[in-house]
């Protein structure tokens, strides 16, 4: 039975009817709040850069700006994460990553990013600043210390390593599994 091993195509494989079920349990009004999301992932207590990019992800997540995640955008948000295209994901992260919203990526933005992400994961294998080198590195050809979205998808894409950190870092098996299966503990 409870097959926790399931692997992410098998969870957007479930039916529509009970993705609709699970997130009118977690939200009987049928739109979740910032406040909402992070109570269902469980997130307390987080550094105020793990905080920070919690809201940024709701942002993005929240395509009409009104303030909620709807049904609408909540499947819209898992289908990407799970079977968008590369050029999609790429763009999504780009969007999350430009805190300030000036349509460039700088070093600061990126480390806070995946400054966050290793505070809520807790992997902390190689430091946002060793990530952010290396990223910058290989992508920044210019030298400029920003990436505009296209250099950041051409310079992903073209690069294999960048790809597979991008993944790992922005993986959602997690986050997903939290959803399908409940916060246990």
């Amino acid at each position: 039975m409870g097959n926790h091993g399931s692997n992410l195509d098998d969870i957007l494989a479930e039916d529509m009817h009970h993705w609709y079920n699970k997130f009118m349990k977690e939200s009987p009004s049928g739109l979740i709040t910032l406040f909402e999301l992070k109570a269902i992932l469980g997130l307390k207590g987080m550094t105020e850069d793990a905080n920070s990019y919690v809201d940024q992800v709701f942002f993005t997540f929240d395509m009409d700006g009104d303030g909620y995640i709807d049904f609408v955008e909540y499947i819209a948000a898992i289908s990407l994460m799970l079977k968008g295209e590369i050029n999609q994901k790429l763009k999504w992260y780009f969007k999350l990553f430009d805190q300030d919203g000036n349509g460039k990526i700088d070093k600061e933005e990126l480390e806070t990013i995946f400054s966050a992400i290793q505070d809520i994961t807790r992997n902390r294998e190689t430091s946002p600043e060793d990530i952010v080198s290396l990223i910058f590195e290989r992508i920044d050809v210019n030298g400029e210390g920003e990436l505009t979205l296209e250099e950041f998808i051409e310079g992903a894409k073209d690069h294999e390593d960048i790809m597979d950190i991008l993944r790992e870092l922005m993986d959602l098996t997690p986050v997903l599994v939290i959803i399908v299966e409940g916060r246990t503990g």
